[in-house]
């Protein structure tokens, strides 16, 4: 299991006011990809979130048996256990949490498949720190202490459905 803590504690990149937003919100990250991993981690850490971070759904699905999150962040293409079936593994467990999927492309096919499974928001590779945040605090329903709703990036998709997954 290669999970990384990435503590509030650590060198945070956001102001006071935004830490203070989400004191004790837990968000699981898993990317293969080392640096979008860190990127992420440090994104969301920085913003208040307990964040822990896993290099595939394997170790992902390892760590995720071990501690309670409210949010999965997790890459679709991945070795040993790809996004998707790590959602499949959680669902047959019986294990529900919000979860944001990143991808270069939407797995369409497979998302088809499955429609069954909770998917809370989409992100399409590349996007920048400010569209991880924006959508991580709506599937949270977090607001960024303003009146309303935050306004998703244009790469955001809430709740995929078969309708919406046409590419």
């Amino acid at each position: 299991m290669t999970a990384k803590r990435i503590s509030q504690d650590s060198e945070p990149v956001g102001t006071p006011s935004q830490r203070q937003l989400n004191p004790h919100q837990r968000v699981l990250v898993v990317d293969d990809d080392e640096d979008i991993r860190r990127l992420n981690t440090e994104t969301l850490a920085g913003s208040g979130y307990k964040v822990d971070a896993a290099s595939d759904g394997a170790d992902a699905w390892d760590v995720l048996q071990l501690n309670r999150y409210d949010l999965l962040v997790t890459d679709y293409n991945m070795p040993k256990m790809s996004g998707v079936d790590l959602l499949l593994k959680l669902h047959a467990a019986g294990i529900v949490l919000k979860v944001v999927m990143i991808s270069g492309t939407i797995p369409t096919e497979k998302l088809k498949r499955h429609p069954w499974l909770q998917i809370d928001a989409t992100l399409v590779k590349p996007y920048t720190s400010d569209e991880l945040l924006a959508i991580v605090r709506n599937v949270l329903h977090v607001t960024n202490g303003i009146a309303g709703q935050t306004v998703p990036p244009p790469n955001w998709q809430r709740q995929p459905t078969a309708d919406r997954l046409l590419l």
